[in-house]
């Protein structure tokens, strides 16, 4: 049974337990999260909580697609202790998150899709988590799925924790067996399947027990001076920023005054008061007058601080070992919008607004590296396409109108060798599209590591360059229909090989500006296909189709019917029978971008465009360059 204890005074370290739950995409973490935060009796029966999903996952486009990508941290009772659960994002290309949100625990949940089975990601974070320390335990979940195969899955565990284990007492942990989506944990693997399986009996206790009892409590000095790493950041309207990192030493208490040190074995950076002291209660912050070694608090009151900083109390400036955080892999060029639609769509528009916003976005994300360039754009670098894109997408929800330019694989020079990223590729694909996978990722000199069946789904594992990944999801999902999934690991640095010479396909550009016609769409989409339907409004100089062979084509999209005075039959008048266009999306636009074009962003539009909207601008900006070279 579980019991509230008063979680708004200082618990002792030996009562706390600091447990990341570790999981690859769609594996049941945030589900598993539900339910202790239900089961936990945190919410009252009549809280609107107890009938969300997803709890955890606040942001707007976590819930949309489904995936956690900001780690954050939730606190419940358990008997007389405190278990603070951080829910880490499970897709590679936040790694980042998961690297420095691993130093917060002692212990690590590591949840495995029974069917699925142990997946690139799982790899990755178990790893750094073994590098740490942590200690684990293992919950196979989704044991009611209809394909899965719990003892199988329990013997690919095995091996990858002994292929990973840094150390013999991390091969002894426990397998638990869950349904996440119904609360329910059990010890062993139940013989019970489909409908019996539903009726058994069973909550989280199990789990909760096992934590209490395996994961050790935190370590440190309490008598020794304050001491605390700022692993993450949140923000309140009130309070303003809130630095989050778990005390290492010693106490801090409200109202103290702390220094904060670089951790690149820097003096003192400046000082700060402490106006209010935190810690979490379920999904809240509730205020304490103090924490001890131990205790993950929220600080707020102290500025120019970043994600890595230490907290000090002023008698020991000693910074803690930086986080080491995995090189980014790609980069992409964020520029101030050059459109002629600019300012249309969008609240902040110039050039400064777009500036300082990705300079706070360097203070608080440490996954993503962003840099200011002399011209005044960014580089912004993270591990993948999807980990830029949800800072390019954010932007632009929050109002923002810029352009990006196409991804860059990120070139390392290594005992004067030039180096690029190799990933491993993971790809899950029903069989009648097996041909088809083999022949779009061959092409781009992807390698074939293995093949495995799972019913009628083939799962192949490749390895493939980060410079060939880009837009390869786009050709997949449009070789399947749809029907892939594709998941992503970094491997190791290899020696740069041939660049490829980009896209295969030109582009349908148009020649003008203004409304778009239909009869004009019905004879371009001989030459293509569409990114555009009638009625939109284009310029001169925009991508409005893929052309079916290499070369660019000049369109023009407006043209209309000429009038004669030739009567015409009213079937040949009305017959326009427009495709479907393709549909514009933020992953598939930066997968298609070549070196000489330019994605606009905008809060209601996403527009591929050339980098010179006419002749005479590419004229003029050649001379230009000649000229000062000369």
């Amino acid at each position: 049974m579980l019991y509230l204890p008063e979680m708004t005074k200082t618990v002792p370290k030996e009562k706390i337990r600091n447990i990341a739950i570790i999981a690859h995409v769609d594996h049941g973490k945030t589900t598993l999260v539900d339910a202790f935060l239900k089961q936990s009796k945190i919410f009252r029966q009549n809280q609107h909580e107890m009938q969300e999903n997803q709890i955890m996952d606040s942001n707007e486009l976590e819930r949309e697609r489904g995936i956690t990508i900001l780690a954050k941290n939730t606190a419940i009772p358990y008997k007389d202790f405190k278990i603070n659960i951080v829910d880490t994002p499970g897709h590679s290309d936040f790694s980042g998150e998961v690297e420095r949100t691993l130093n917060l625990a002692e212990g690590c949940l590591l949840i495995v899709d029974a069917q699925e089975g142990v997946m690139p990601q799982t790899r990755f974070v178990l790893k750094k988590a073994m590098e740490l320390g942590l200690k684990p335990i293992v919950v196979i979940n989704k044991i009611d799925k209809k394909l899965a195969d719990p003892q199988q899955t329990n013997s690919k565990i095995q091996d990858l924790f002994l292929n990973l284990a840094t150390d013999p007492s991390q091969l002894d942990f426990r397998t638990f067996y869950a349904v996440g989506r119904l609360g329910k944990v059990f010890t062993t693997l139940p013989s019970e399947t489909g409908a019996e399986l539903e009726a058994l009996t069973g909550d989280i206790t199990p789990l909760l027990d096992e934590i209490v009892t395996t994961i050790p409590a935190p370590s440190g000095d309490e008598t020794g001076p304050f001491q605390m790493q700022v692993t993450s950041v949140d923000f309140d309207q009130y309070y303003g920023r809130y630095l989050i990192g778990k005390v290492s030493r010693g106490i801090v208490c409200l109202n103290d005054t702390v220094s904060v040190v670089g951790n690149d074995n820097s003096t003192q950076k400046h000082t700060g008061k402490i106006k209010r002291l935190c810690i979490k209660n379920g999904l809240e912050y509730e205020e304490v007058e103090e924490a001890a070694v131990g205790e993950i608090i929220a600080i707020a009151g102290i500025e120019d601080v970043t994600i890595g900083n230490t907290l000090c109390d002023q008698s020991a400036l000693e910074p803690l070992p930086e986080i080491d955080i995995s090189p980014p892999s790609l980069k992409i060029k964020f520029e101030a919008n050059t459109s002629p639609f600019l300012g249309k769509e969008g609240k902040f528009c110039n050039l400064k607004q777009l500036q300082q916003r990705l300079d706070h976005e360097a203070q608080i994300n440490i996954g993503l590296k962003i840099e200011r360039n002399p011209d005044g754009s960014y580089y912004v670098s993270g591990r993948g396409e999807l980990h830029i894109g949800v800072l390019i997408e954010t932007l632009r929800r929050e109002g923002y109108e810029f352009q990006v330019r196409r991804p860059e694989v990120i070139i390392r020079e290594v005992d004067g060798v030039e180096m690029e990223p190799l990933e491993e590729l993971y790809v899950d694909v029903p069989e009648e599209y097996y041909s088809a996978v083999s022949q779009e990722v061959s092409g781009r000199k992807g390698e074939l590591v293995s093949v495995g069946h799972i019913q009628d789904h083939i799962l192949m594992t490749y390895t493939i360059r980060t410079r060939n990944l880009i837009g390869l999801f786009r050709l997949l999902m449009a070789a399947t229909k749809g029907n892939v999934v594709i998941n992503t690991y970094y491997l190791k640095d290899v020696p740069v090989s041939e660049v490829d010479s980009g896209r295969k396909n030109g582009c349908l550009v148009s020649s003008a500006a203004g409304i778009v016609l239909a009869y004009a769409l019905n004879s371009i989409q001989e030459r293509g296909e569409l990114f555009i339907t009638p009625s939109t409004e284009v310029y001169e100089g925009m991508i409005i189709g893929i052309n079916k062979y290499e070369n660019n084509i000049a369109v023009n999209p407006m043209k209309s019917r000429e009038r004669s005075n030739v009567r015409m039959s009213h079937a040949v008048v009305t017959l326009v029978n427009l495709k479907s266009p393709i549909l514009l999306t933020l992953e598939y636009a930066l997968g298609f971008l070549d070196k000489d074009e330019i994605l606009e962003v905008t809060p209601k539009n996403l527009r591929l465009r050339k980098q010179f909207l006419t002749k005479a601008q590419e004229y003029e900006t050649t001379r230009r360059l000649k000229k000062a070279e000369n």
